[in-house]
């Protein structure tokens, strides 16, 4: 209670001070590239009627100290991320979207939304008038922190809560403009996409009502220089167990060529929706046996960019993560677990005008137990990658 009270306490704060007109994201991204089928027919498209793109992330990934293998263990190509997207504005108030992975299964038989996990979007946007808007169908969670709303072929590795969360639902979200510079969303999604054996295992009883509630508030400030991504979320993820989601997203343009963000991010889950902890205490079986654990997650992402010149670009990121219990429960003690250490850095280089760019990444990851967790077998352990390959928003239409 204390931690909610704080948040609208913040938002209070800091809502006089907004500058700049919000926008979704500050990506690398471009969306004024002209599309295939303009460079093929040379008719310039007039309308924004329907847009069509092509997410493309593909690489070779060299892995090491992987799948208890010492030294390299799999050097191979892969399409990381392919994703099909098309969107538009039929009228003046009425917009869709529609995004699916190509390289994910299409089965959707057990799923409470009679929809694949392969479908991010699948909705229709109501534009009510300029202050209010809605998008009806599934969807991103609002959740806030700046990473989480940038475009997934965009991300060399996300953070482990972020890695295991359910980030696309079904639902309702009302958008109030306040100004042009301050944007709230209020939203309502389904709390899963499966089943909930599937998501949470047997022997709990099922909700009624499984579904999450957010808050989200976005805002440029100081003529861009701030810019914020924050939310709250309540889930109900079994009958009577819930989970308490926090974000606050903070990206800083110091310049044109220098940008970086710094993400926070909590959940309590009084079962463990991640399955982070329930992996540490023994798998599935132990978590059926134990019921809940009180799990609760803690997270900080940073990442800086640098665009030394047009053409290049300079990153490095650090992901600072903890998974522990926050509550005594019958069989699991409070405390902290795991700690984790993400570091990525890398070059990005930027033949055209266009958002195609080519990069050289090496990604880490180094985790520390603690004593409690050890007496469980766990030992510390780091993995490592490094990735050559290229990102690419293609526009077909």
């Amino acid at each position: 209670m204390k931690m909610r009270n704080t948040l609208f306490l913040l938002f209070a704060l800091v809502a006089g001070y907004a500058s700049a007109q919000v926008t979704s994201r500050n990506s690398q991204l471009r969306t004024d590239e002209k599309t295939i089928f303009e460079r093929v027919s040379k008719i310039e498209k007039k309308n924004d009627w329907f847009n069509l793109y092509m997410n493309m992330h593909g690489a070779f990934d060299a892995k090491f100290n992987q799948d208890g293998r010492n030294g390299l263990s799999e050097g191979a190509f892969a399409m990381r991320q392919l994703r099909i997207e098309a969107k538009g504005n039929v009228t003046g108030w009425l917009s869709y979207r529609w995004r699916q992975r190509l390289n994910r299964s299409n089965d959707g038989n057990s799923m409470i939304d009679n929809l694949p996990n392969s479908i991010d979007y699948a909705g229709i946007g109501i534009k009510f008038n300029d202050k209010f808007s809605l998008f009806a169908g599934k969807q991103a969670a609002a959740y806030g922190g700046i990473e989480y709303d940038l475009n997934p072929i965009e991300i060399y590795q996300y953070s482990e809560i972020i890695n295991n969360m359910s980030n696309f639902m079904t639902g309702v979200t009302l958008t109030y403009d306040m100004t042009p510079n301050q944007q709230f969303q209020f939203q309502i999604l389904d709390s899963r996409n499966s089943s909930q054996d599937e998501t949470y295992g047997k022997n709990l009883e099922e909700s009624r009502l499984p579904l999450v509630y957010t808050v989200n508030w976005n805002a440029n400030m100081f003529k861009k220089v701030w810019q914020t991504r924050w939310s709250a979320s309540i889930m109900e993820e079994t009958h009577g167990k819930y989970m308490y989601y926090f974000a606050l997203g903070n990206q800083f343009n110091f310049s044109k060529k220098c940008n970086m963000f710094i993400d926070f991010m909590s959940s309590f889950e009084q079962v463990d929706r991640k399955g982070i902890m329930t992996n540490i205490l023994g798998g599935r079986a132990a978590f059926n046996e134990h019921n809940t654990y009180n799990t609760m997650y803690n997270s900080i992402v940073s990442k800086v960019n640098y665009r030394f010149c047009s053409k290049w670009n300079l990153f490095a990121k650090g992901m600072l993560e903890w998974a522990g219990v926050y509550k005594d429960s019958a069989a699991v003690a409070e405390g902290n677990y795991r700690t984790s250490l993400g570091y990525i850095a890398g070059v990005e280089f930027y033949p055209m005008r266009s958002n195609l760019h080519f990069y050289l990444a090496f990604v880490g990851q180094s985790n520390f137990f603690t004593e409690r967790a050890k007496a469980l077998g766990q030992e510390n352990y780091s993995t490592q990658r490094a990735s050559l390959g290229f990102i690419y928003q293609l526009p077909l239409f």
